[in-house]
C-alpha cells in the first residue's frame, strides 16, 4: 500500500508542475518556492501544538486547492501560484513519507513516525 500512495503522490506532484506550466512565471520560481512551505516549522520553536497547527495548515491539500481555485475565480495568478506550490510541496512531502503532524511532536505524523528511533 505504501508504494501505491507514493505513486499517487508522485502523480499529484507532477500535476502541480503541469499546472505551474500553465502560468506566466519563469520556471525558476517553482524551484525557488517549492520548499518555502517548510518555513511553517518555525512554530515548533513556540511549542509542539503551535508547530503542528502551523505546519498542518500550510500542508493541507484542501487549503492548497481552495487557494488555487480562488486564484482562478478572481483571475489572480499569484494566488494560483500559491495554491500550486502548497499542493506540490504537500505531495512531495507525502511521497517522501512526511505527513500531517500530531501535537505530540514533530516526528509523529498521520503516515507514521518519522526519523531515527533513539536507542536507550
Amino acid at each position: 500500500m505504501k508504494t501505491t500512495i507514493k505513486i499517487e503522490e508522485l502523480a499529484m506532484f507532477l500535476f502541480s508542475i503541469f499546472l505551474f506550466s500553465q502560468l506566466h512565471f519563469a520556471w525558476w520560481w517553482y524551484l525557488a518556492l517549492i520548499l518555502l512551505p517548510d518555513a511553517s516549522m518555525i512554530g515548533y520553536l513556540v511549542s509542539n501544538r503551535v508547530g503542528a497547527f502551523g505546519y498542518n495548515i500550510v500542508h493541507h491539500k484542501g487549503i492548497a486547492l481552495i487557494t488555487y481555485v480562488t486564484g482562478i475565480y478572481v483571475h489572480n495568478e499569484l494566488l494560483q501560484l500559491t495554491g500550486i506550490i502548497l499542493f506540490g510541496h504537500s505531495s512531495m512531502d507525502r511521497m517522501l513519507g512526511y505527513g500531517l503532524k500530531y501535537e505530540t511532536g514533530f516526528t509523529f505524523t498521520h503516515l507514521g513516525e518519522i526519523g531515527k528511533k533513539s536507542i536507550k
